[in-house]
């Protein structure tokens, strides 16, 4: 794998279709370029300013998704030293593609809590996966 950049995370704004009793959430097609195969979809709740960081995947492409609530996701860019920050969710009906190979963390913007769906391109394996502790990358996350 080589260098990748902020530049490689792709936010793609995706369908919410009104219906009677409940709209349709879109998430992601086969034909799109988004989609790098399938490995597994999993949900993860994260409470309002809450923040999980940082991980970096090193096989994995993620396509990360919220239907309920608003998550902000920062990526880093450790070869620069540059941050991307993206907020999605119900007031931002939209899919973060982001390549393997950089830094991330997300902070839940709801109250109580928020619902993030990842669409991953590979089988979940703990040893794919960097971890560092929240402190190990300065980032200012605000207050939600």
């Amino acid at each position: 794998m080589g260098i990748v950049s902020l530049s490689a995370i792709k936010v793609t704004q995706i369908r919410e279709i009104p219906t009677p009793g409940g709209n349709v959430l879109h998430a992601l097609k086969g034909s799109e370029d988004s989609f790098q195969g399938f490995g597994e979809a999993y949900f993860s709740w994260i409470e309002s300013g809450y923040i999980k960081a940082w991980k970096k995947h090193n096989k994995m492409v993620m396509n990360l998704i919220v239907p309920v609530g608003n998550v902000k996701f920062v990526f880093f860019d450790s070869e620069h030293n540059l941050f991307s920050e993206f907020i999605i969710g119900e007031s931002n009906y939209s899919r973060i593609t982001v390549p393997s190979g950089l830094w991330f963390g997300f902070q839940g913007m709801n109250s109580p809590k928020n619902l993030i769906l990842n669409i991953s391109s590979i089988l979940h394996d703990p040893n794919e996966a960097d971890r560092l502790e929240l402190s190990m990358i300065k980032y200012d996350w605000g207050v939600v």
